[in-house]
C-alpha cells in the first residue's frame, strides 16, 4: 500500500522550528522579499545568509516530534512517501528516507552558477566566499518566490498513485504545494490532520482530524498499522 503525506508548517512547530510568517507579512522581523527571493539575494546576500544560519541555527538542535515519529513507523509497513513543504530535516532525523522536500533543504547549499552542484551543510554556517568548484559563491538550496520548484513533477507522480493521501499540519494555501490534492484519484482515503481544519469539500473518502500533528498522526497511524496487521 502506498501512502503519501503532505506535511507543511505546523508539524515542524511542534518540534519548536517557528513558522514566521506573521500577519504584517514578515519573517522573523524580514520582509519576505528581503530574505525569500533572487531580488533580495542580487541586493543583499550577506543579510539573506545571515537569516538562513540563524534558522539552521535552531533546526540543528531540533527533535522530531510525535507526529515525525508516527510518520517514521508507518514506513516500516507501508510504501511511505513524504512530500513536506518545510526545509528542516525533522523527518530524516526521525527515520524517514523517501522525503521531497518541494522548498528545498536547509541544511544544503548549492552553486549560484551551476544549480546541479548541491552540497550538504556541515553545522549551522554557510559564508560569504564559500565556493563552489567552479568558483561561484554558494547560496542556500531554498526555492525562493518566483522560482520553479524543481520536484513538483515528482511530487505528483507520488501523489497521482497514492492509495493513502495525508495532509498534516498545512493550511493548503501555499500553492503548488495545495494543488496536490487535485491530482489525489477520488476513491482514495484522504485524511486532513490539523487543529485549522482548511476549507475543503466534504465526501466520504475524506477523514477530518482537527488536532496537532502530534495528538493526531499517531491515532492515524495506529489505526493503519492494526487494520493492516
Amino acid at each position: 500500500m502506498r501512502i503519501v503525506a503532505l506535511t507543511g508548517a505546523g508539524i515542524s512547530a511542534e518540534s519548536g522550528i517557528s513558522t514566521f510568517r506573521d500577519s504584517g507579512g514578515l519573517w522573523e522581523g524580514y520582509a519576505i522579499e528581503e530574505v525569500a527571493s533572487p531580488q533580495g539575494w542580487i541586493k543583499n546576500p550577506a543579510v539573506v545568509l545571515d537569516f538562513y544560519n540563524q534558522r539552521r541555527k535552531i533546526a540543528l538542535n531540533a527533535e522530531p516530534n510525535e507526529g515525525h515519529l508516527a510518520l517514521a513507523r508507518l514506513e516500516r509497513l507501508f510504501e511511505l512517501t513524504i512530500i513536506t513543504q518545510n526545509v528542516d530535516n525533522l523527518h530524516e532525523k526521525a527515520g524517514s528516507s523517501q522525503v521531497i522536500h518541494l522548498h528545498g533543504e536547509l541544511f544544503k547549499s548549492r552553486s549560484t552558477k551551476d544549480s546541479q552542484l548541491i552540497y550538504d551543510i556541515e553545522g549551522w554556517e554557510l559564508k560569504l566566499g564559500d565556493k563552489c568548484e567552479k568558483g561561484a559563491q554558494l547560496r542556500p538550496h531554498i526555492v525562493w518566490f518566483g522560482e520553479p520548484v524543481p520536484l513538483l513533477e515528482k511530487a505528483i507522480a507520488a501523489t497521482r498513485i497514492a492509495d493513502i493521501f495525508m495532509v498534516i499540519g498545512t493550511s493548503l494555501q501555499v500553492y503548488p504545494a495545495a494543488g496536490l490534492m487535485n491530482y489525489v484519484k477520488a476513491s482514495v482515503p484522504k485524511y486532513i490532520i490539523d487543529p485549522n481544519l482548511p476549507p475543503v469539500a466534504k465526501n466520504d473518502a475524506l477523514f477530518l482530524v482537527p488536532e496537532k500533528a502530534s495528538i493526531g498522526l499517531p491515532k492515524v497511524a495506529a489505526q493503519l498499522l492494526q487494520e493492516n496487521a
